[in-house]
């Protein structure tokens, strides 16, 4: 999907400047250095781990790479190298606009940031992006698409513009149901979405980290509940952080389709293993969409808005 000021983004995308972080992996608790470069166009998203031989190194963020998707996406390659926790980045990537990047790193994980987005988000703001004049694709949804796992399911819908809607549901007091949904723009996803954070039960910590996950999660990269509610002492930082941290999550794996996508995701209890199989039921049904240029959807798009203008205006005549 994507999400940027439509005048602005009929051409594909790179990084002004690189970009370098340092953090802790959420699961493996290592210290994670990870800088992204600009790439050429057409490059797409790309991952180059530093800490594993270099013919065994590259990962081409496709969902085709996908290899698992128990509490993270995970990319594998064709050496069985792996790379966890890409959700992030690539959430903050396509909400800002980026079509292609090269991102080092130097271990098998994604640093896990403050568990939003929002800082890589204002990097990416700080360093700003530069056009590269080749044309930008899309996807363009035309019927309904739809995968079901339980009672758990995920539609892509034709819509005018980019969205995303999720309904979830917990039996933690705190959490309960709760909807959000939000149209796909740069300056909404920066200041409505990107923020949120991923969380977990204190009740589960001790499971997980005997799986060896979690082992780097604190309250500084996580919301973190027990049984009488949110422990972090700074609180939320909206009421319904947790459906908004599922779309900032919803975001970077639909990332993974390699093309902005023109449709309206809705997903009831979403999580990763649903969106992957999205994806791949999304490239099985070639006929529900089809690939066109930014410039010709921009182009219907306002051909729409100015058709519905008009009407309005003979209504309110004939009225």
């Amino acid at each position: 999907m994507v999400y940027s000021n439509p005048s602005s983004r009929a051409f594909q995308c790179t990084l002004a400047d690189e970009i370098s972080y340092v953090g802790v992996g959420l699961h493996s608790g290592q210290k994670v250095s990870m800088t992204l470069f600009p790439a050429p166009p057409n490059n797409g998203i790309c991952f180059l781990r530093k800490d594993v031989a270099p013919d065994h190194a590259l990962f081409r963020a496709s969902w085709q790479n996908v290899v698992d998707t128990r509490l993270c996406t995970v990319l594998g390659n064709e050496h069985g190298v792996t790379l966890s926790t890409v959700e992030h980045v690539l959430a903050a990537l396509r909400a800002s606009g980026v079509d292609n990047a090269l991102i080092e790193i130097n271990a098998g994980e994604v640093p896990i940031l403050d568990g939003s987005c929002a800082p890589l988000v204002e990097m990416i703001d700080r360093a700003s992006i530069s056009s590269q004049r080749v044309p930008r694709s899309a996807i363009r949804i035309e019927s309904a698409i739809e995968v079901r796992q339980g009672e758990r399911f995920a539609v892509l819908a034709p819509a005018r513009w980019p969205r995303i809607s999720v309904d979830i549901e917990f039996e933690h007091t705190a959490i309960g149901t709760q909807c959000y949904s939000v149209e796909l723009q740069d300056h909404i996803f920066a200041s409505e979405i990107a923020p949120a954070r991923t969380f977990g039960f204190a009740s589960e910590l001790a499971d997980l980290r005997g799986q060896g996950l979690a082992l780097g999660g604190s309250m500084r990269n996580a919301v973190l509940l027990d049984d009488n509610g949110v422990v972090n002492h700074d609180g939320l930082r909206f009421v319904d952080e947790f459906a908004r941290h599922k779309i900032l999550d919803c975001l970077g794996d639909l990332a993974l389709a390699e093309l902005p996508i023109f449709g309206h995701l809705y997903s009831y209890k979403p999580g990763h293993r649903l969106n992957n199989a999205l994806l791949r039921e999304l490239f099985v049904r070639q006929d529900a969409w089809r690939k066109q240029s930014y410039a010709e959807i921009l182009r219907d798009i306002e051909a729409g808005e100015s058709a519905r203008l008009a009407n309005s205006k003979a209504r309110r005549r004939d009225a």
